[in-house]
This record gives C-alpha cells, structure tokens and sequence, in this order.
C-alpha cells in the first residue's frame, strides 16, 4: 500500500489482495445507472431505489409536514446536540471565509485588476445513510454553503430508516439551511443532482461523502457539475512510538474502521514492541463490537501495521500515505507536525481525537482519501464559492498592453487577436 517504501520500512500486518475493491466493475455499474438517469429520469431513479434501498416511497422529497412529523420524534437533549453541531461548524466556515477577500487594485496606469468572491448558485449536498444515522453529515456538508451565501441549497440521503431519512439527518438539514430533501441515495442520487429529473432539480456543485459507488458517481459526472473532492472510504494513519499509548491508538485505528468494510487504518510506529501492544488491543476492541460490525472486515483485510525505524523515515511513509485523517500520537507531535505535507486533516497529540472532528469540534469531516491529501484539503466554505478575476483597462494602460499584445500576436501568427488588441492602439 505504502509506494516508494523504505529499505528499513517493514509490515508487521499489510492489507490482503482480496481486501481491494474491483473497481472495474464498479465503474461499469455506476456508468450505467447514471446513463439510465440521464435519458429517464424519475423512472430510472425509482427503478434503482427499489433495487438497491427497497424503497417504495411515491415521492422522493421529503415533504414539509413529514420533515416536521419526524423531528417531533427527537427529544430537545437530541436537538440541541445537532444545534450545537451546526453552530460550530457553521462558525468554523465564517471564520476561514473571512480568509478569502476580494481584491481590487491597479497594476499600471490605467490597468485596474482583482477578483470577486461568488456564492455557488445551486448546490446538492449528499448525507450518507448506511448503516447509522451520521448526525454531523449534514451539518458538515451543508452548513459551509449557507455560510458561503448559497441560495438554493438540497440534500439526498437514503430512505433507510422506516421508509424515510432519520429524523436526527433531517433536522440537522434544515437546521443547515437545505430547502429540499430528497429521500434517495448511492449514485442514483449522485446521477439525479446532476442530471436533474422531473423531481429532483440540477445543481451546480455536489458535495459530501458516501461509499465507493457514490465516490465513484462524483468521478464520473465531473465536468457535468462541479464536485467537491472523491471522499470515502474513511482512512486513518496512526503515527505512534514506543511511549504512546496502545490503547488510544487501538480505539482511534477501530473508530474508523467501523465506517465500512473497506475503510482503512493504519499504524506507523517506531517501535515493535508498542505496535505488538497496539495489535492485542485491538483484538480486545473487536471482541466487544457487534459481530456485524463493519471494522472486523475492515481490520482485517485493509488494516496496515508498518514499523519504522525513526521519525524521519515514519515522516516519509506519513507524506507518501497521504491519509484522510492523521493523527500524531508522538511526544513532539507539534515538532513533527510542521515537516508532514500531505494529509486531509491533522489531529496534534494523542487527546486531538479524529472523533471530535467527526462529530462536533467544527473543522470539515468530508476529507480527500485514495491519496489525494496530495493535491487537495478537504470540503470548506470554499468549496461553494467562485473566485472571479475582472479587469478594466483604461487611459495609459490601453496603450500599453496594446503594443505589447499586437507584437506578440504577430510573432504568433494570430491574426484576429493582432486585430484586436491593434484598432485600440492611439495614432501617434
């Protein structure tokens, strides 16, 4: 798993061939359910709705008085657990967007340039149902896009609970100001938001995280939409050493393996002995988990134990992995934290738990996987706005960029553009 691995690196436990998802066939699979929705719309949707959720919903969306049915059956304790989750998040997504200015200045006489902040238009936000209600998944999703002044904002999540969407998701929708909620998930749902159908209305950007053919789906209609990034599934890289603790790195490897059976965790230690300590909690750990729950499988075919031999080279394998979530379980993890690159997401110090980030801290938990913390962060604010350049062009500055321009578009040999920039030029 680990490319370009080190002579000194070994694996005390690797991720077995059978754990590795075809995704030929998981290509094929989604290219012809999203073809099916592009030319059928509706019925296309429903077809797969009752193959792969067993739904039997009339409608898809969510109507008003079953939303407020549902949220009656939440306690205010439940309520203000999501209250407080929204806010957070919803805090965290104003403050980085008060990062992002516009810039208006002039670069010459006469050459006034910059860049506006836009807002997305429409946005389809999709909440993974599986095989629990996921409280923060909404929030974290659509939150940001209230934040960034989205005005069309709509949700997808599975109708998995009773025939509908849970009703803890469905309050933390609207509490996030999504103004649509339709009960469809996987890469119908994926397919729906882009193409648009008689029910379901087409967005600009889709957002959040799902399994592997949701992942999948997102790839595919790129270019259709915007995408926010390919995330799932969930991924995690411990980096401990001989003094860390074996059971906090236990339980922070198996929460999120019990994301999916496909999820993958990882433990990058300096020392064998603590990696051996690692490996019997977290035989101990799944001892205690339902039988059904997905981190056996999960463990057991894509869980990664390497052993290091130092820092440096636990560094090295850290910025190669490229992981969702890392998190330094190390003494100077402040130290070691500013030579790593490549992450989705950084967790500083054994307490800094991947699960506050998950739940409720209020930094994003949709995050790049599959490497990609390579090129990319996670989901923000953002992730919903377009940084626009403009320019005005007046006085000096035309004379100016004209000659330049009329001179290189006639080492060019393109005529129109010669033409253009020329007839602007003052008879001197």
């Amino acid at each position: 798993m680990v490319k370009g691995r080190q002579e000194n690196m070994e694996y005390l436990k690797k991720a077995s061939a059978e754990g590795a998802v075809n995704k030929g066939q998981t290509e094929q699979i989604v290219k012809n359910i999203l073809s099916e929705i592009n030319q059928d719309g509706d019925s296309a949707v429903k077809s797969y709705e009752e193959k792969f959720s067993k739904s039997e919903r009339s409608s898809f969306r969510i109507s008003d008085e079953e939303l407020e049915s549902a949220i009656e059956n939440l306690s205010d304790r439940e309520k203000k657990l999501i209250d407080n989750v929204v806010e957070r998040v919803s805090n965290f997504a104003e403050a980085q967007l008060t990062c992002m200015k516009p810039l208006d200045q002039k670069f010459g006489n006469g050459i006034r340039m910059g860049h506006n902040i836009i807002p997305v238009e429409k946005v389809g936000t999709y909440v993974p149902g599986g095989r629990f209600p996921l409280l923060s998944s909404g929030p974290m999703v659509a939150a940001p896009a209230k934040v960034a002044g989205v005005k069309k904002i709509i949700a997808c999540s599975p109708a998995n609970y009773n025939g509908s969407i849970h009703p803890a998701v469905l309050y933390g929708l609207k509490k996030s100001g999504v103004s649509e909620i339709y009960a469809i998930g996987g890469a119908q749902a994926i397919g729906a938001m882009a193409f648009g159908t008689e029910s379901v209305p087409q967005v600009d950007v889709i957002s959040g995280p799902g399994n592997r053919f949701v992942a999948e789906a997102k790839r595919q209609v790129f270019g259709k939409v915007g995408i926010d990034l390919i995330a799932g599934p969930s991924e995690v890289v411990v980096f401990a050493e001989e003094h860390s603790d074996p059971k906090l790195c236990a339980t922070d490897l198996m929460a999120q393996s019990e994301h999916d059976p496909n999820a993958r965790a990882i433990l990058i230690a300096t020392s064998r002995v603590q990696a051996m300590k690692t490996m019997e909690e977290i035989d101990s750990i799944l001892r205690q988990f339902d039988s059904n729950s997905p981190a056996h499988k999960s463990w057991e075919k894509m869980g990664e134990i390497i052993i290091v031999e130092s820092l440096d080279e636990g560094i090295k394998a850290c910025n190669d992995i490229a992981g969702e979530h890392l998190h330094l379980h190390l003494d100077k993890s402040n130290e070691v934290a500013d030579k790593i690159q490549n992450y989705g997401s950084l967790f500083i110090g054994e307490d800094s738990s991947v699960v506050f980030s998950d739940k409720v801290s209020g930094t994003n938990h949709t995050l790049p996987t599959k490497r990609a913390g390579r090129y990319t962060g996670g989901l923000w604010v953002g992730s919903y706005v377009k940084v626009a350049t403009f320019q005005e062009i007046t006085g000096d500055g035309v004379q100016y960029l004209a000659e330049h321009a009329t001179e290189q578009s006639g080492i060019e040999g393109l005529e129109g553009h010669r033409l253009s920039a020329a007839s602007r030029l003052l008879d001197e």
